[in-house]
């Protein structure tokens, strides 16, 4: 059902309805409902096809616990509401969620990008955290660890990341505000 819903299909789905509608009004010679349905329906339905080709869909948003809704409000996990924010959202023109971000930290590969697949909102000794797990056949998971310091500053100061492989393919990467001491 979700990918009925996006941007692009509906507008390929309103696109289509105008164009039907038009034809069907030319072929019984109803030219006040024909020029106008036809004239804005195929343009619009080749923008809708457009969007569709090169659709990005949503990551998976797994269910919080109720620690982590609690801690979600609060004004350091701003950084995290952000990132959980884009990639739950749909995108267009990119291969991958987070590509350019992928891209600056040198964890990208051309032929088979990393895929984010799934976040999930975490409660960890009272920190609010993000769980991002990607599948990741083009890039090793030596070069992760690599970037290991880099990853959690990256996308704010103050942010530690912790990777894990739950699987072959795959990379869990944990996103935690840096424990005080």
């Amino acid at each position: 059902m979700l990918s009925i819903a996006s941007p692009g299909s509906l507008v390929t789905i309103a696109g289509a309805s105008l164009s039907v509608i038009g034809w069907i009004g030319y072929a019984t010679s109803n030219p006040n409902l024909s020029l106008p349905t036809i004239f804005y329906g195929i343009p619009i339905l080749l923008g809708g096809l457009a969007l569709k080709s090169s659709e990005l869909p949503p990551a998976q948003l797994l269910a919080p616990s109720p620690e982590a809704m609690a801690l979600r409000d609060a004004p350091a996990s701003q950084t995290l509401r952000k990132l959980v924010k884009d990639v739950t959202r749909w995108r267009y023109g990119q291969k991958a969620h987070l590509e350019s971000s992928l891209e600056a930290l040198k964890l990208w590969d051309e032929e088979a990008p990393p895929q984010l697949e799934s976040v999930s909102e975490l409660a960890v000794d009272g920190r609010y955290g993000l769980a991002l797990r990607f599948r990741t056949e083009g890039v090793p998971f030596e070069r992760w660890q690599e970037k290991q310091d880099r990853l959690g500053r990256f996308f704010d100061k103050g942010l530690e990341a912790r990777l894990s492989q739950p699987a072959s393919g795959e990379l869990l990467l944990e996103l935690l505000p840096v424990q005080p001491a």
